[in-house]
């Protein structure tokens, strides 16, 4: 079994169903009860060595992403974040090590103004796991399975370029173009201020963590909607698509995964509203398709049928 199969038959069960619980386990964050005005947005996340990142990673940038993939999973519910907790396993206490993570940890949160309040700090293989705690106004949150029929499907930013990143740092040498592609792995963008904005606009949304197919196909199937999509429409960096040819690029953007942009629906005819957004946003986003009735996600490509091959990464 992978590891959403183990999820689905284990741990996804009704035991005991609270009223102070209104999303549990199945969308990117989970939300909770706190007030009249607010509902607490919790998610978690766990970064390991070798597995998430090469080990050889400045300690800085893995400070830095520990943080960044929990708070992508709160943008992708339109939550603002608040505190946080962090668990640090450490093979040693390396005081230099630990000190240039800190920075790139709390240079992020100081952003964002998110709050560290606990944690929890062991030996053992390398590997950080992050609490993050948003809060959003009651019933404001963005779930994965809003989306309704003929709508359209937009993504922030563009897509493909961490996963090449990532293959880019294998080498011993980079060029500028490569080494801007390897910033994007080691150092994502939460879209959080992008996420608060959609809220209200936005029907349903999630953030690009296992490449663009898998997440697409995952948020409609939970919205019960099938789409048509346009690979010609996946906004490409200029630097993914220097380095690598176009059929490599719209593979790392379909399967790559770690771009932690968000993936989002929302009636066409609203597009007039999205466009009044982007003065605050730092990226632009892009339509890619639109919803139907009929389930399942068919890719075309000028016009014709486009098959993606199963490459996204899975832990078992």
């Amino acid at each position: 079994m992978d590891e959403f199969d183990l999820i689905d038959k284990f741990f996804t069960v009704e035991m005991n169903p609270r009223s102070d619980i209104k999303l549990g386990i199945g969308d990117d964050a989970a939300v909770t009860v706190i007030g009249a005005d607010y509902d607490l947005v919790i998610a978690t996340d766990t970064i390991v060595g070798d597995t998430h990142f090469p080990t050889e990673t400045k300690p800085h940038a893995v400070g830095h992403r520990c943080l960044a993939v929990n708070l992508s999973d709160l943008a992708a519910m339109g939550a603002e974040p608040l505190w946080c907790t962090l668990v640090l396993s450490l093979p040693s206490g390396d005081a230099d090590w630990v000190e240039a993570f800190a920075d790139g940890f709390f240079e992020l949160a100081r952003q964002f103004d998110i709050v560290l309040i606990g944690g929890d700090t062991v030996r053992g293989p390398l590997a950080i796991t992050v609490a993050v705690h948003g809060r959003i106004k009651s019933g404001g949150y963005i779930k994965r399975s809003g989306a309704g029929h003929g709508q359209g499907v937009y993504v922030t930013g563009d897509i493909g370029a961490s996963a090449a990143g990532l293959q880019c740092m294998r080498d011993i040498e980079h060029s500028a173009q490569q080494q801007k592609l390897i910033r994007r792995f080691l150092y994502p963008v939460p879209r959080v201020d992008e996420g608060r904005s959609l809220v209200g606009l936005a029907t349903a949304m999630i953030d690009i963590s296992d490449g663009l197919h898998a997440d697409v196909t995952r948020m409609l199937t939970a919205s019960g909607v099938g789409a048509d999509l346009d690979v010609g429409q996946i906004p490409l960096s200029a630097e993914l698509q220097s380095t690598v040819t176009k059929e490599s690029a719209l593979l790392s953007a379909l399967t790559g995964g770690d771009d932690y942009e968000l993936c989002f629906t929302m009636p066409i005819e609203r597009e007039g509203e999205l466009q009044a957004l982007l003065a605050d946003w730092n990226c632009q986003p892009t339509r890619i398709g639109r919803t139907r009735v009929s389930p399942g996600v068919v890719w075309r490509y000028n016009g014709e049928s486009y098959s993606v091959p199963d490459a996204s990464f899975h832990h078992f």
